[in-house]
């Protein structure tokens, strides 16, 4: 017999409004358990259950009220442990207006009952019931737990979860309200009737989100809130269904390890990338400084030689050396500048922070050499200097001239006398875009596809090392959580980064 000293001879109230109308089946370890919601001429019969357990079920809800008052009856699955008896409690509750709460999967197989009264299926109705005197229920959809259309049923007010199969148990030992040894109980019925631990996780996962006084399962014992955490805890542990059979369980494993040393594949390639990619970085930076030294050193040398030359003829005058190696000191302090400049463009920050894209944007056109000095290129930036967005500045400095240089690297194999580049920097809704076009002649549509693919050139090997456009993908994608693309436009390539705003 039940234990807990209650009277399950009657009907049991477990919250407001809300009683158990079920029986206890002697020597049977599927205990199942109807429940009522009385809500007036608007009253809900909840999992009703079969012929076995009509005539107590009944007389328990006619002790409430009158059974006429029935106006909904919830089915959270179709089997007959649950809904064998609607056909019978129809004919007694005689109402037009009667309604079959349920699941469209499932409505096509109640009707095999017999079942007369019009469907109110859930999946069409926003997942909720609210009723004429406003009384709601909300439900949450738990596919193929047991059931391809089950679902539970959750009344705030009271915050009592109707949980139909999901926390039933099999116990011959029936208690009316769990205690802390329930898992065990629970434990044989979720092994053997949840098809997956995956399919069972997704379904508590929405439960787990719940504020939850009373769990009123379909089988077993009906669980408190002090005992639903650890019970949901695990419940999530527990391997069922598929799970249980060895060799599923084996090939999962042998699949999970093949993943595994995939990812340790892909990670030692990553890491081989980004060293490869810091040398990469170490070879630019020193071009870049080449190409900024050139012009002094050959202006030191001329003076050089121009100082020597006069030198060795007596003519040069203490005005005239003073004023060269003046000139020479301001060229050489230029220089040094500009090895601190690279320094620490190129030195990684500790830490991420919010600056101006402005900034970013000049400090790398500062890099690349990119003025409207220049007699062979035109530079048109359009740019909002008020825009900032969070991250590493130097990362981002670094996909810049990365695209830059592209541009310049093409101009120089193509032989372009003149070029045009466009820069327009914008905040577009909660994002912030910054577009490099050219008029270089574009990307050839063979080549489109691959210029992010990491080792891909088109440039000689003194040039390039097919990782720039890589890397500066992977800053702004992985790093920024933002997208870089290209694309031809009528008259070159045209480069889109779009990154989050930052407020």
């Amino acid at each position: 017999m039940p234990k807990q000293g209650s009277n399950f001879k009657e009907a049991v109230c477990i919250a407001t409004n809300i009683y158990w109308v079920g029986m206890y089946l002697k020597n049977d370890p599927f205990q199942c358990h109807p429940y009522f919601i009385n809500n007036g001429d608007e009253s809900i019969l909840i999992d009703p259950g079969s012929m076995l357990e009509f005539d107590e079920t009944i007389r328990k809800i006619k002790t409430i009220c009158d059974i006429k008052s029935i106006k909904y009856i919830i089915l959270h699955h179709q089997d007959p442990d649950l809904a064998a008896a609607v056909p019978e409690i129809e004919k007694l509750i005689d109402r037009e207006d009667l309604l079959i709460v349920t699941h469209s999967r499932m409505s096509v197989l109640i009707k095999h009952y017999l079942v007369t009264s019009k469907y109110y299926e859930i999946d069409k109705h926003n997942n909720t019931l609210i009723t004429d005197n406003h009384f709601r229920l909300d439900f949450l959809t738990t596919p193929y737990c047991h059931s391809p259309g089950a679902f539970v049923s959750y009344d705030a007010k009271t915050k009592t979860l109707f949980s139909g199969d999901i926390f039933g148990g099999i116990e011959e030992s029936w208690e009316f309200y769990a205690d802390e040894s329930y898992f065990e109980k629970a434990k044989q019925f979720h092994q053997e009737y949840m098809p997956s631990k995956d399919i069972f996780n997704y379904a508590l996962s929405k439960i787990e989100k719940l504020d939850i006084n009373l769990i009123a399962p379909q089988h077993g014992s009906i669980i408190e809130k002090k005992y639903i955490p650890d019970l949901i805890g695990k419940m999530k542990n527990l391997d069922c269904g598929l799970y249980i059979e060895d060799k599923y369980n084996q090939e999962l494993i042998d699949t999970i390890k093949e993943l595994q040393g995939k990812e340790r594949t892909i990670k030692e390639r990553d890491r081989q990338l980004f060293e490869q990619s810091k040398r990469a970085e170490i070879g630019e930076m020193i071009g870049n400084i080449a190409h900024q030294w050139r012009q002094p050193l050959a202006i030191i040398n001329a003076i050089v030689a121009i100082l020597k030359e006069k030198n060795e003829i007596n003519i040069l005058t203490q005005t005239e050396l003073s004023d060269k190696l003046e000139k020479m000191e301001k060229r050489i302090v230029y220089m040094s500048e500009t090895i601190e400049d690279f320094m620490n463009y190129y030195r990684p920050d500790k830490e991420k922070s919010i600056f101006s894209l402005f900034d970013a944007l000049s400090k790398a056109l500062e890099i690349v050499n990119f003025t409207t000095e220049n007699e062979t290129l035109l530079l048109n930036v359009s740019a909002d200097k008020t825009i900032k967005i969070y991250g590493l500045m130097n990362e981002y400095v670094q996909v810049i001239v990365s695209i830059l240089s592209n541009i310049h690297d093409i101009k120089i194999q193509r032989n372009l006398i003149n070029i045009q580049i466009d820069i327009l920097l914008k905040k577009e809704n909660n994002e912030v875009v910054l577009s490099i076009g050219d008029n270089a002649g574009g990307i050839q549509e063979e080549v489109l596809p691959k210029i992010f693919t990491p080792y891909f050139t088109t440039k000689h090997q003194s040039m390039g090392t097919g990782l720039g456009l890589y890397i500066a993908k992977m800053i702004i994608e992985d790093n920024m959580q933002g997208s870089l693309i290209a694309q031809n436009s009528k008259e070159g390539a045209l480069f889109t980064i779009r990154v989050p705003y930052a407020d």
